[in-house]
C-alpha cells in the first residue's frame, strides 16, 4: 500500500503487525453506528461552527458561503480522512491573516486555486512522513505566530464592530481608527458590545439554572441574542449576505506573480500543518484527561496530514476557505463526550443541512455581531499562559519577534524573524558561560555554569589562578559539553595544583552526564602505575554494581597482610574523596563495601540535587498520583523503566506481582492493606500491574501445576508455596481455551512462561476490581487501572490496550515519550 494513502482507507483486518506510533490499531469493518454520545457531540460542536465560519469568512474579505463550505469539507473529509478522529477542522482564525492576504492581493478564484495547491503540498509532506517535524518548531515561535494573527484579527475587527471598513494591514487599522472612532455606527456598537457581554458572562452563569444553560454554546446565545434584539427593535445594520448557491464562485486558475503565488502557497501550508498537527496533539491530552477515559490511542500525525490535505484541496476546489485544525470545535467535542470520529462527521452533514435549509434565517444575523465574535476569537489567541511559559523558559524574546513580525510584516516574515531569533539565543546560550570563584570553610570553589568551550578558557584561566597553592578545590560542571581546548586547560591546571600539595575535586552536576574525559579528570594519578579513579563515581546513570568501572581491582587473595580496603585508600595524588569514602567500609566484605560505597555516591551526587525535593515532600507528606505493583524481581526497577521521581509512585513489590482476592486465606493481608491505604488515603488516580519477562515465579507455577485441571494443586508446605497459591487463577485462565489468551502486538509469546506472564497480569487487574476500595473508586470514575509488561533482555515495555480480538499489550515507543 502506497503511503500517500490515507490509512482509513484501506484498513487491514489483522493486527498482527506493530502499528506505528500515534496511529490507531486497525480493526475489523463494522457497519456505520452513531453513538448517542456523537449525536450530541455533533450538534454542540455545529452550534459553535456555525457563527464561527460566517465570522471567520467576514474577515477574511471571502463570500460568506465559502466558510460554510470550509465547514462542511473539513467535518466530511477531514474527519473521515483524518488520523485524530476527536479533532474538528473547518476555516480557522489562525488562517485569516494569510487568506485575507491573497484575496486582497489576487482575488478569490486565486485564493481557492492557493487553497487547493496548499492541499496537495500537504499530501505531499504526508507521503514524506514529516509530520513529526512541525512538532519540532520552537513552541515561541508558534504561539508568537497566533498572539499575531490574533491582535491582526482583533484590530481589524473593531472597525467593523464601530461600523466602518477595516483596511488591508495593521498598522492601517491603528492609523485609521481615531477616524473611525469619530464617525462610530452607535447600533453597530451596540450589538457587538452586547456579543461580547454576552461571550462573557454566558460561561459564568451561577447555580443548578447556569450549570443547565451553559451547556447551550455561548458563540450561538450571543450572535442569536444579538440578531433577536436588532430584528425586534428595528435597526438599521450591515446584515449577512448569502447569494444564491447557482452564482457560488469556485476555483480559478491561478493568476498572479509565480513568487507570490509560491509564498502564497507555503503560507498556507505552513499555518493549516502547524495548527492541525498541534491540535491533534492537544486533543490527545485533552481525551486522556476525561474521567474513565482509559486507553486513548494517539492520533496518527502523518495520516492527520493526508486527511488535511484532502479537505483543502476539495475546499478549495468547491469555492471554499483553507481548512485547519480548529481548537475551539475541537475542545467543545471533546468536552461534549465524543466517542469516534462520527461526531466530526455528523456536524459536517448539520452545516450542509443549515447552508441549504436555514438560509433565511442567517440572513438576519448583524455583520457587527459576527465581527465581535470574531475578535473575542482574536483576543483569546493572545494566550497569558503562553506567555508565562515561553518568559519561565526564557524564550520571551523569540515570542516577541514573531508576534511583532507576523503583525508588522505578515505570517511568513514573522516566522522568518522568529525562527532567526530562535537560533541566535540558542547560539547566546552556547557561548554564554558563567564561572565564579567562591571560598567556603577553607575550600574553593569554582563553579562553570553553561557550555565550555575555547571562548571561556581566558575566564576560566583566571578563575583557577584565584585558587591558592595547596588550597583543597572544587571544580563543578554545570554543563554537558567540553570541548579540548578546556579540557586541556583544567587537566594542566589540576596537575599542578595537586603536585603543590593542593587536592582537587572535579564534579558533574548530574549522574551519568559525560564531560569531555570525566575518568581522567576525576582521577589523580595512581602510583605505580594502577588505574585511579575517585570516590566521585562517574559510571553512567543505572549502572549495576558489578559493571561500575570507578572502583579499583580489589588485591588478589596473596597479597600478604593487605587488607581489602586498602587498595581504596592508596596513592595520595588521588581525590581526598577516595580516602573519606573508604572509611566505612573497613572490615566490611565485597558486598558490603558496595552498599557503603553506592550510599557514599548518593550523599555526594544525587543527595544535593534532590535534598529540596525531599525536604518540600516531608513537610507536605506524600501525595503519589500512581499505585505501582510490580515483581520483586532486580532487574526491574521501577524508577528507571517510569522515568519518576520521589513522591511520584507508591509502589508495592512482592514474588510475581500477585494480588490475593478479598477474602483470600493467606495469611498475608499486607497487598490489600496497601490498596486501600493508596485508594482510600492517598486517593491514587491510577493502579498499574506490572508484569515482567522470565518471571521465576510464573516458572515455578508452570513447574508445579497439576496434571490436569480437575485435580487440585496439593496444599504448599513453604511460604512461597502457599504465596505462589495465588497464581493459581491465572494458570486457570492460561488453561482456559475459550477465551483470547492476552498477546504481544507484532509477535506471538516466545514461550509458555511468557505467556502466563501476560495472562497474570490480566487476571490480576481481575482481582483488583474485585477489592471494595478499588471497585468502589472504579465506579466513582476517580480510579483507572493499567496493565504493563516488561520485557527485560530487550528493555521494552508493553501496556496493555483492550481491542476487538482481545486484549493486546502493545509496545510503548520513545517518539511518544518525545511528542
Amino acid at each position: 500500500m502506497s503511503a500517500c494513502v490515507p490509512a482509513g482507507a484501506t484498513e487491514p483486518a489483522h493486527t498482527e503487525r506493530a502499528h506505528p506510533p500515534h496511529s490507531p490499531p486497525p480493526g475489523r469493518r463494522r457497519g456505520f453506528r452513531v453513538a448517542s454520545a456523537d449525536l450530541s457531540a455533533a450538534v454542540a460542536v455545529f452550534l459553535i461552527a456555525l457563527p464561527l465560519s460566517l465570522g471567520i469568512a467576514l474577515t477574511t474579505g471571502a463570500p460568506l458561503q465559502a466558510g460554510l463550505v470550509a465547514a462542511a469539507v473539513g467535518g466530511l473529509v477531514a474527519g473521515r480522512l483524518g488520523g485524530s478522529p476527536l479533532q474538528v477542522s473547518g476555516p480557522a482564525a489562525g488562517l485569516t491573516v494569510v487568506t485575507a492576504d491573497v484575496i486582497h492581493q489576487y482575488g478569490w478564484r486565486t485564493t481557492c486555486a492557493v487553497t487547493v495547491l496548499a492541499g496537495l503540498a500537504q499530501l505531499g509532506l504526508g507521503c514524506l512522513r514529516v509530520a513529526r517535524g512541525a512538532l519540532a518548531v520552537s513552541p515561541a515561535i508558534v504561539h508568537g505566530m497566533l498572539a499575531g494573527i490574533g491582535v491582526t484579527i482583533a484590530v481589524a475587527q473593531a472597525h467593523i464592530v464601530l461600523g466602518g471598513e477595516p483596511q488591508s494591514s495593521v498598522p492601517d487599522n491603528l492609523r485609521a481608527l481615531p477616524a473611525q472612532l469619530a464617525g462610530l455606527d452607535p447600533a453597530a456598537l451596540a450589538m457587538s458590545v452586547l456579543t461580547l457581554a454576552v461571550l462573557l458572562l454566558w460561561p459564568r452563569l451561577p447555580g443548578r439554572a447556569g450549570h443547565l444553560l451553559r451547556r447551550v454554546p455561548a458563540a450561538l446565545v450571543a450572535v442569536a441574542g444579538a440578531t433577536a434584539i436588532a430584528a425586534a427593535a428595528g435597526l438599521v445594520l450591515p446584515l449577512v449576505d448569502l447569494p444564491s448557491w447557482r452564482s457560488h464562485a469556485l476555483a480559478g486558475l491561478p493568476e498572479g506573480p509565480v513568487l507570490g503565488l509560491v509564498a502564497a502557497v507555503l503560507a498556507t501550508t505552513l499555518v493549516c500543518s502547524v495548527q492541525s498537527l498541534l491540535g491533534a496533539v492537544a486533543v490527545d491530552k485533552l481525551a486522556s484527561a476525561r474521567p474513565g477515559a482509559g486507553h486513548v490511542v494517539r492520533s496518527d500525525l502523518d495520516r492527520e496530514l493526508l486527511g488535511q490535505g484532502a479537505a483543502n484541496v476539495v475546499s478549495g476546489t468547491l469555492g471554499g476557505l483553507p481548512v485547519a485544525g480548529v481548537a475551539v470545535r475541537s475542545t467543545a467535542n471533546v468536552h461534549a463526550g465524543a466517542v469516534s470520529r462520527n461526531s466530526t462527521m455528523l456536524h459536517g452533514v448539520l452545516v450542509v443541512a443549515a447552508a441549504l435549509l436555514l438560509v433565511p434565517l442567517l440572513e438576519l444575523i448583524p455583520l457587527a455581531s459576527l465581527a465581535a465574535l470574531v475578535m473575542a476569537v482574536g483576543i483569546r489567541m493572545v494566550s497569558l499562559h503562553h506567555i508565562r511559559t515561553v518568559t519561565r523558559h526564557r524564550e520571551v524574546l523569540v515570542y516577541a519577534v514573531t508576534a511583532l513580525g507576523v503583525i508588522s510584516l505578515g505570517v511568513l516574515e514573522g516566522v522568518a524573524l522568529g525562527i532567526a531569533a530562535a537560533v541566535g539565543v540558542a547560539l547566546h546560550r552556547l557561548t554564554r558561560t558563567r564561572i565564579t570563584h567562591t571560598e567556603e570553610d577553607g575550600v574553593h570553589h569554582v563553579h562553570v555554569r553553561g557550555q565550555l568551550t575555547f571562548l571561556a578558557v581566558p575566564r576560566l584561566s583566571r578563575a583557577l589562578h584565584l585558587v591558592p597553592q595547596g588550597a583543597d578545590a572544587v571544580v563543578a560542571l554545570d554543563g554537558s559539553f567540553m570541548d579540548h581546548a578546556a579540557y586541556e586547560t583544567l587537566q594542566d591546571w589540576q596537575s599542578t595544583h595537586t603536585a603543590r600539595g593542593g587536592t582537587v575535586e572535579i564534579t558533574g552536576r548530574r549522574t551519568g552526564v559525560r564531560i569531555a574525559e570525566p575518568g581522567a579528570l576525576a582521577s589523580g594519578p595512581a602510583p605505580d602505575g594502577e588505574p585511579g579513579t575517585s570516590g566521585d563515581c562517574r559510571c553512567r546513570a543505572w549502572t549495576a554494581w558489578r559493571n561500575h568501572q570507578c572502583d579499583r581491582p580489589s588485591p588478589a587473595p596473596d597479597d600478604a597482610g593487605a587488607r581489602p580496603d586498602e587498595t581504596l585508600e592508596s596513592g595520595e595524588a588521588g581525590p581526598r574523596t577516595d580516602r573519606a569514602l573508604s572509611a566505612p567500609a573497613r572490615g566490611r566484605t565485597p558486598g558490603g563495601r558496595q552498599l557503603v560505597r553506592g550510599l557514599s555516591t548518593f550523599q555526594r551526587r544525587t543527595a544535593p540535587l534532590v535534598r529540596g525535593e525531599l525536604a518540600r515532600l516531608a513537610r507536605e507528606g506524600q501525595r503519589p498520583s500512581q499505585l505501582f505493583l510490580t515483581c520483586a524481581d532486580s532487574r526491574v526497577v521501577t524508577s528507571m523503566i517510569t522515568s519518576s521521581g520521589p513522591g511520584d509512585l507508591f509502589v508495592v513489590r512482592n514474588v510475581g506481582n500477585l494480588v490475593p482476592p478479598p477474602g483470600a486465606e493467606s495469611g498475608d493481608d499486607s497487598v490489600a492493606a496497601a490498596l486501600e491505604y493508596a485508594v482510600d488515603v492517598l486517593a491514587v488516580r491510577s493502579i498499574t500491574v506490572c508484569g515482567h519477562s522470565g518471571c521465576g515465579a510464573m516458572q515455578a507455577l508452570l513447574d508445579s501445576r497439576p496434571a490436569s485441571p480437575a485435580s487440585p494443586a496439593a496444599p504448599a508446605a513453604t511460604p512461597l508455596g502457599r504465596w505462589l497459591r495465588h497464581g493459581g487463577p491465572s494458570l486457570e485462565r492460561l488453561r482456559d481455551t475459550g477465551a483470547p489468551a492476552p498477546r504481544l502486538a507484532g509477535r506471538p509469546p516466545a514461550d509458555d512462561v511468557e505467556q502466563l506472564c501476560l495472562t497474570n497480569v490480566v487476571q490480576q487487574l481481575e482481582h483488583l476490581r474485585a477489592h471494595e476500595s478499588v471497585a468502589h473508586a472504579l465506579k466513582e470514575g476517580s480510579l483507572e487501572l493499567h496493565g504493563v509488561y516488561f520485557h527485560v533482555g530487550e528493555a521494552q515495555a508493553y501496556l496493555l490496550a483492550e481491542q476487538e480480538e482481545g486484549r493486546v499489550f502493545d509496545r510503548v515507543r520513545d517518539v511518544d515519550l518525545v511528542v
